[in-house]
């Protein structure tokens, strides 16, 4: 037992001078290189933290774009739809009416109902196109 003791007393007294050797000051030189090896690390990583969080910020935008984008095709082509069938109703009535008609006054009348409808889909078809991203 008494073997132990006496080879712990070296070992604790050179972790004593290991501690008292850290609390040593060192050169200003020295501090003044890790300061600014310190101060560089941290101003690079900051930097990077920065690319990345406007890489980020950049491709949520752009996510949100195309969804804005999508949203405003889809309601396009509903507007277009829509339009589509009204002038399918009076397309249909305009028809009807021209019955009343009798020889060429009803043949003009389906002529004008038929060129109002053609006139009527281009103009939603072209307002669709506009809308459309």
């Amino acid at each position: 037992m008494g073997h132990s003791v006496g080879a712990s007393l070296p070992l604790a007294a050179l972790l004593a001078l290991v501690l008292v050797g850290c609390q040593r000051a060192e050169a200003p030189s020295s501090v003044a290189k890790d300061v600014n090896a310190a101060e560089q690390k941290e101003a690079a990583k900051t930097e990077r933290a920065r690319e990345d969080a406007s890489k980020d910020v950049s491709n949520a935008q752009r996510r949100v774009e195309e969804k804005v984008a999508d949203r405003d095709n889809v309601a396009a082509k509903d507007a277009y739809k829509v339009a589509l069938a009204k002038a399918d109703g009076e397309h249909d009535v305009a028809v009807q009416r021209c019955k009343e008609l009798s020889g060429d006054a009803q043949s003009r009348c389906k002529q004008q109902a038929d060129a109002d409808y053609d006139a009527v889909k281009a103009d939603a078809k072209a307002r669709e196109v506009s809308q459309t991203r």
